[in-house]
């Protein structure tokens, strides 16, 4: 018989059926382990949304259960959440992060002077911290990122392994290979449950190597003769890094600009991930004083975003850089679905100025961080689980990533594919899944607000940056019911109010007919449905003159 004594939950608030916002809880025996805390960007039909957050009402009335939190590594769809959720969750709850990670997070707290500092333990690869009644025990992996740490975790019910954001490498740039032999001997210790990084599931090989990456990164050197513009992730530290040593190779200064990058790279200096020759450094301001071709820019925006260094540029926009026919670009990054067509558009842009422009589908300029099917597969076979999970990836990947796992041997009953609000039900014997989810919707993050921008005022803005806002505003006599002189009409983003006259006419001559339909004559007027005509029938009008929707908001002023 199954008891809640000898079975785990596995609660997943974020990560699972998307690409970011990973965040995942762990509860047994009346406690909770709570596993990264991270957002994710908005999606294009999201206007003035910042950042999506995990939806944490699971944990309201459990603050006290909650043993601590686990941190894999310091990007921030795994780390950006916390100023958002920790007032919520106890400002101190203990935290447990690798140096770069633990870095990464205190710096971006200092951007939320007003929330107390945390309480937060560095562990490396090897520590094992005890929470009762789990026991994590952090180990390192290969990622894109330094102090990346998959977690083995024993619980009463048996060993999880989850593996973090990672990949195989066995020949990296600036850092140690991947440690088979670490993860053979975890293996052999059991596994009862893997939960394993699926981004990389629909990729049919191997992922690159960084060796592969510096190699090809240096042929661009020995051949440009101008400027190099290099533009990758800010969190990418490991490729700034090979930039860097490219760079005082061939004889370059290094300037690096972007908010986030100059962040990380200032934090990675001090803790000795990022080195660099006395004197390479140098700041945006004084890239003129050098000669070109002695010359490195390592800047952010190659996402194609609005306001980043990349985009800048290439519109003449930059304080300190104007493109000169013999600078060489380098996109040093993937794209991110979703940024086909701003990508596109920026580069349109640098080859309009006259620029060289190198991507990742032209040579290998740029590796991922995330393990491909050769290696999920391999990965599988070194631990041998007897119960799969694939997280942090679209339902796609998962279900691809579950495919796999059939393949490797593990029986399909023992695979269970979840997205984010289904509990799943782990025991020495079985997993399942809960028929019944918990609430996991997004939570919007717009400037100071959280939570404070939900459907309703969402679908507001899609409908204004769709078909624009329609304000009418009538003056009505109280004693008669009728619209006095003719009612003023605002338009934002609908149409020009020049070049609309007849359309205004009609539409004044609407309104008037609907208020003193409505009004009637003599006894108490509502003034609520007055105004519900006039959005619901101006609306149909101008739909059918225009076929647009626009926003319709009526003002009512009696008189």
């Amino acid at each position: 018989m199954i008891t809640k004594q000898n079975t785990l939950k596995i609660v997943p608030l974020g990560g699972l059926g998307e690409v970011g916002r990973n965040m995942t809880c762990l509860e047994t025996q009346g406690k909770i382990l709570i596993i990264d805390m991270g957002f994710r960007m908005p999606e294009e039909d999201m206007p003035g949304v910042d950042f999506i957050i995990p939806n944490i009402a699971y944990l309201k009335g459990k603050e006290k259960s909650i043993v601590g939190a686990v941190f894999t590594h310091g990007h921030y769809d795994h780390i950006g959440a916390i100023p958002y959720l920790i007032d919520k969750l106890g400002v101190r709850l203990p935290f447990f992060a690798g140096g770069l990670t633990k870095a990464i997070i205190m710096k971006r707290q200092d951007d939320f002077p007003h929330l107390p500092k945390l309480n937060i333990t560095q562990v490396n690869d090897g520590d094992i911290v005890k929470l009762d009644p789990f026991t994590v025990e952090f180990f390192r992996q290969n990622h894109n990122i330094s102090d990346s740490l998959g977690l083995f975790i024993s619980t009463p019910v048996g060993n999880l392994i989850h593996t973090s954001d990672f990949k195989f490498d066995e020949t990296p740039i600036f850092d140690l290979p991947t440690n088979f032999k670490k993860l053979e001997a975890l293996g052999k210790r059991g596994v009862l449950l893997l939960m394993s990084d699926s981004t990389g599931a629909e990729e049919q090989s191997h992922s690159l190597s960084e060796k592969i990456i510096m190699e090809n990164l240096e042929e661009i050197f020995k051949i440009s003769k101008g400027r190099i513009i290099a533009a990758t992730f800010g969190s990418l530290i490991n490729r700034i890094q090979q930039l860097v040593a490219l760079s005082e190779k061939y004889g370059r200064k290094v300037a690096v600009d972007g908010y986030s990058m100059k962040t990380n790279v200032e934090i990675c200096k001090k803790l000795g991930y990022i080195k660099s020759e006395k004197g390479t450094l140098i700041t945006v301001d004084k890239i003129q004083d050098y000669p070109d071709s002695k010359v490195t820019l390592i800047c952010t925006g190659a996402q194609g975003e609005g306001q980043a260094v990349l985009m800048r540029i290439a519109n003449r926009e930059h304080r300190f850089v104007r493109l000169k026919k013999d600078d060489t670009v380098i996109f040093s990054s993937s794209v991110v679905p979703g940024n086909e067509r701003t990508v596109q558009f920026l580069k349109d842009q640098l080859y309009r100025n006259g620029v060289k422009v190198f991507h990742y589908k032209m040579m290998d300029i740029h590796a991922g961080g995330h393990a491909q099917r050769q290696e999920l597969r391999s990965l599988m076979e070194m631990l041998k689980p007897k119960f799969f999970l694939p997280i942090h990836g679209q339902y796609s990947m998962l279900v691809n990533h579950a495919e796999l796992a059939i393949e490797a041997g593990i029986p399909e009953k023992n695979i269970v594919v979840a997205e984010n609000g289904q509990i799943v039900h782990l025991s020495e014997d079985k997993i399942s899944m809960d028929k019944k989810m918990i609430e996991s919707n997004y939570v919007m993050v717009d400037g100071l607000g959280v939570g404070d921008v939900g459907e309703v005022v969402l679908r507001d803005r899609q409908t204004l940056s769709k078909d624009g806002m329609f304000v009418i505003i009538a003056v009505i006599d109280r004693q008669t019911g009728k619209v006095k002189g003719s009612p003023d009409i605002i338009s934002r983003g609908f149409v020009y109010l020049r070049e609309s006259r007849e359309l205004l006419r009609d539409t004044r001559r609407k309104v008037i007919d609907i208020v003193e339909k409505s009004t009637g004559v003599g006894g108490a007027v509502n003034w609520v449905y007055v105004k519900d005509e006039i959005r619901n029938k101006v609306g149909d009008f101008l739909y059918a003159r225009t076929e647009r929707r626009p926003m319709i908001l009526p003002v009512v002023i009696e008189v």
